[in-house]
């Protein structure tokens, strides 16, 4: 769980408080869904190489620190194993799909197809996440300190971002 030190650590690194937990999570949501509506949009090969990219890499570093932190988080408190569960499951096929569109680039078979289907399951999961009964309004019901996990999890978010661009180059 958030500490005072990753609060600290999280407002040095970023120059500001984070958002609470589930407001980080879901602005990579959305992110995430324009990046997909762009996809679709386009036809220009490099663009949607580009836009792929930034999904992928998007959803690595949100799936990580949801397993890293929220998920287990979330499960100390006690909401639902099934549900959590189910979200592990989720992520395990969106990486599965996130390494096939990884190693491959447009215009390769099935390529733009991976990318659809990954769209359509991030919706899924996303859904699933946000809806009325879903894990964050479990979240929020629960006693679960957002803001501290919001911090801990911008934290990782930061490091995690910038572990990729250095290993990009």
């Amino acid at each position: 769980m958030a500490t005072a030190q990753t609060q600290a650590e999280a407002k040095r690194k970023t120059g500001k408080a984070a958002p609470d937990a589930i407001k980080l999570l879901k602005d990579d949501h959305r992110e995430v869904e324009g990046w997909f509506e762009e996809f679709e949009a386009t036809s220009s090969g490099a663009k949607k190489q580009k836009l792929a990219n930034n999904i992928c890499l998007a959803l690595t570093v949100h799936a990580q620190i949801e397993e890293e932190i929220f998920y287990p988080a979330c499960r100390e408190v006690g909401i639902d194993d099934d549900m959590m569960d189910e979200a592990d499951v989720e992520h395990d096929g969106a990486k599965k799909l996130i390494a096939e569109i990884g190693a491959g680039k447009p215009g390769d078979d099935h390529w733009d197809a991976k990318v659809k289907v990954l769209s359509e399951m991030i919706k899924h999961h996303v859904k699933e996440e946000e809806q009325r009964d879903g894990m964050f309004a479990k979240a929020k019901k629960s006693e679960l300190d957002l803001d501290a996990l919001g911090e801990e999890l911008q934290a990782r978010k930061s490091e995690l971002m910038k572990q990729a661009k250095k290993a990009r180059g």
